[in-house]
Formats: C-alpha cells, structure tokens, sequence
C-alpha cells in the first residue's frame, strides 16, 4: 500500500497508490461549476497524448541530465476523458515540466500570492493533497508526481474546489530539487507511503537516502517540516535512522521516534484499509534546525 515514482530505465513494478493524508475537516469553498470534458479528437499511433505545452510531457527532462536508478517508475496508465480535458484546460495555467531547465521563481508561480511552499512528491490520485490544500488556504502545495490519471484527477479537484493554492509539478522530484529549486525556498517536504521497494536488492531505489536528505534540506527553510508516512516497517525503520542522522534536522518526537497521526495529514480510504488489514501506519516530523 505505498506509492511514488521511477525511471523508464527501471522496469521494476511499482505497488498500487496509496496515498495517506489528515483527519481536519477540509475548509469549505464555493464551488466552481466545471465545464463538461470535450472529448479530444483521435490520435494517430505514435502521436503523443498531449502536444507541447498542452499537458504534462512523458520524459520533461529529457537527455539533459544523467541516467541514474530512480525511485520511481513512469505509470502514463489510462487517462479517462474528464482527466485529460482537465490536463489539456489546466495544465497551461497550473501545470510545470520538470525539465531541468531553469530556476523556478516560487512566488511567481503561485501568481503572486507569497506563500510558504510545501513540496509533496508522490500524491496519488491528489484527493489528500486536494484535502489539505482546501483546509490550508495559506500554504502553496507544489505536487510532484509522474502519474498521468493523478495529474488530471488533481487539477480536476482544484479547479472544482477553488483550490488557487496547488501547483503540480511533472517528473524526475531529484532534477526538480536539484536544479529547479532556489537554496531554502521551502517551507516544507511531504513524502507520503513511498514505494517501499521490498526486495533487499531494490531497497537502493528507495526514496528515504542520506543523498537525498543531504541535498533535500539545502532546499529547506529554517523550521522548514519534513514530514514522511509509510505502512511498511523495515522502511519506517530506515526513515527513522536516515532522518535521526541527518544533522541540520531535529526530530519533533525524539521520545518515542515516531509522531502520532498529525490532523493535517488526511486518513485516506486507500489507507483505512491497511489499517483494517492490520498494517500500523508510522509517521515521522522533522524540523530544520535553525541554528
């Protein structure tokens, strides 16, 4: 029950979607009324879904930055065709290609609303994302993921609910860190019920490294939150030790390591099933120093 991207270079698979999210009730806007989705008209084998700059691009980054093992794996599964005129309509206004271009001036890309940036790869199909955008108003949600169905159904849910607040962002999160995002221009990380990779010999395309911790937190505001969930224990185990030794962050429960379910993360029905399964869902919140 765990979820987030890969590379077209790793065919490995990757476990179904099942992202986890917070309890709050979501803050309550008007609604939009959403226009009927316009059937697109037929495309040729070999044409790309969406042409340049109509919709998320299958490989943003192109040849223009290193093959390397990735954590995630490309899933451009079957877009239904509210999803696709949600992608075709929005993604000119709200969408961005992580191509590794160029830097990303934050505030600008949330049309000038100056709001703290919370970067949260891996959302599914964004109905927890949609939650927590709708309950935290205040707070810019850049979505990263490279799920196709997920980047419609999420746009889709913000215009619906007048969420202003999200950004969703398509590709490769490390290019996305690395060469797109300014020094400590974050207020915050969300991974959420990454794949877990549970085979000993994956257990290096997991997400949770000291590489990418180390060049996570550069990105990090003082106080910035680092907050990860997973269901799957020895990957909590090996959250906990890479967080824990991670020294420009502090753990906000270094009692027990592991944080109770904060209010903001919603309880996902993808998630109330593990938890009927039996599986024990941990959380981690940690907080970069400010010293």
């Amino acid at each position: 029950m765990s979820e987030n991207p890969a590379t077209p270079a790793d065919p490995a698979p990757t476990a179904p979607e099942g992202h986890a999210g917070a309890s709050a009730a979501p803050q309550t806007h008007p609604a939009r009324q959403t226009p009927p989705a316009h059937p697109a008209p037929p495309r040729h084998r070999g044409e790309p879904m969406f042409p340049h700059g109509t919709g998320p691009a299958a490989d943003p980054a192109g040849s223009h930055h290193e093959r390397r093992i990735r954590s995630f794996q490309p899933r451009r599964s079957r877009v239904s065709p509210s999803q696709a005129d949600a992608l075709r309509r929005l993604w000119p206004k709200w969408g961005l290609d992580i191509d590794g271009l160029s830097r990303i001036d934050l505030n600008e890309l949330f049309d000038g609303q100056d709001l703290p940036v919370v970067l949260e790869i891996g959302f599914g199909m964004g109905e927890a994302t949609a939650q927590m955008a709708a309950a935290d108003p205040d707070t810019g949600i850049l979505a990263c993921d490279v799920h196709t169905p997920g980047q419609g159904n999420l746009l889709a849910l913000a215009e619906r609910n007048g969420l202003s607040n999200v950004r969703v962002a398509n590709g490769d999160a490390i290019i996305l860190l690395r060469e797109m995002l300014a020094p400590a221009s974050l207020a915050g990380l969300r991974v959420y019920f990454p794949d877990p990779w549970p085979k000993k010999r994956h257990h290096k395309r997991r997400l949770i490294q000291p590489e990418f911790l180390s060049l996570v937190t550069t990105r990090l505001a003082p106080g910035a939150i680092v907050h990860c969930a997973t269901d799957w224990e020895p990957y909590a185990e090996q959250m906990l030790q890479v967080l824990s030794a991670e020294p420009t962050l502090e753990n906000l429960h270094p009692e027990s390591g592991y944080a109770p379910r904060p209010d903001f993360r919603p309880l996902t029905k993808f998630e109330g099933q593990g938890l009927d399964k039996g599986h024990v869902v941990h959380d981690l919140l940690f907080r970069r120093r400010t010293d």
